[in-house]
């Protein structure tokens, strides 16, 4: 399967906000991997996932953003336990997916940075940065996962590691980066520099996502003007002037407001995967979903 066969691609939501406002802490040091630990637990992450599948989405992000060595090692776990992890949450992802009778639905496994997706000066050395994401991908690999989804990279050479190792163990490789303003990447380097280098690389697809509305279209611009891949985006909507009482922020735009943003993102710039990051939920995905009805 192409990654887009030129049409739109829905991407699903806040997988973490969705576990939050369902009562589920995400805090160290377990983060999201919580929802992993117990089957009352998954069967939750599970109707997440559920409920993003019955909004529309044609993408479902396993919860493997914090599965990476640096992050479940502290946890005490053996080799073992850490694999199980990656394991258990593709399979939830997979279990929803057949259960909503979607077989063409992707299981995107997520790769993050080894270290802190909003401090580029913490990102460890190649060695390193090798080692956790060889581990990590061949793991998605193993456990089934569709495409190994590289999200949130702050910084050029972690970005191009992270695709080198997936492409090594078998995986797609679609390539996502979080970025501040000016069409920069969290460490100043320039988004289409970015984007240049992992298209060159063998990425399918080149995205934004984590980041404001704002800066999310002056990046996806900058991304389009020097990519021939596919482009998307799956911003970040979390109001973070305001918490709510279970520790989920609230949306800084309404589901309307989202997809009337993202359809013109289709329409003028060119984005072809849509979806949405941290503060999005089931009822923007399905907004989206029905404002650019016809185009998936």
């Amino acid at each position: 399967m192409a990654a887009t066969n030129g049409h739109l691609v829905r991407l699903d939501g806040g997988v973490a906000t969705e576990l939050q406002r369902a009562g589920l802490p995400v805090s160290p040091p377990w983060w999201t991997t919580a929802a992993l630990v117990t089957e009352e637990k998954r069967r939750l992450l599970r109707g997440v996932h559920t409920d993003f599948l019955a909004a529309g989405a044609q993408v479902l992000t396993a919860n493997t953003f914090r599965c990476n060595l640096r992050a479940l090692e502290p946890l005490g776990l053996d080799r073992a336990g850490l694999t199980w992890m990656v394991q258990a949450a593709v399979g939830v992802a997979a279990a929803a997916r057949n259960a909503a009778g979607e077989p063409g639905t992707l299981i995107a496994g997520s790769m993050a940075p080894v270290e802190d997706c909003y401090r580029p000066d913490l990102t460890p050395p190649d060695d390193e940065l090798r080692a956790e994401h060889r581990w990590l991908a061949t793991e998605l690999m193993r456990a089934g996962a569709d495409l190994i989804l590289i999200e949130t990279m702050n910084t050029i050479r972690e970005a191009r590691i992270a695709l080198d190792e997936a492409q090594a163990a078998g995986g797609r490789a679609w390539v996502s980066f979080v970025c501040a303003s000016g069409g920069r990447l969290l460490s100043g380097e320039g988004v289409a520099d970015a984007a240049s280098v992992v298209e060159a690389g063998g990425a399918e697809v080149v995205l934004v996502n984590c980041t404001g509305l704002a800066d999310t279209e002056e990046s996806l611009r900058r991304i389009g003007e020097v990519c021939r891949c596919p482009i998307g985006a799956y911003p970040n909507l979390e109001n973070r002037y305001r918490a709510s009482g279970n520790g989920s922020l609230p949306a800084a735009a309404s589901p309307d407001e989202f997809a009337t943003t993202l359809h013109r993102w289709h329409d003028d710039l060119g984005a072809s995967l849509l979806g949405g990051c941290c503060g999005t939920t089931p009822a923007h995905i399905a907004a989206l979903r029905d404002r650019l009805d016809g185009h998936a």
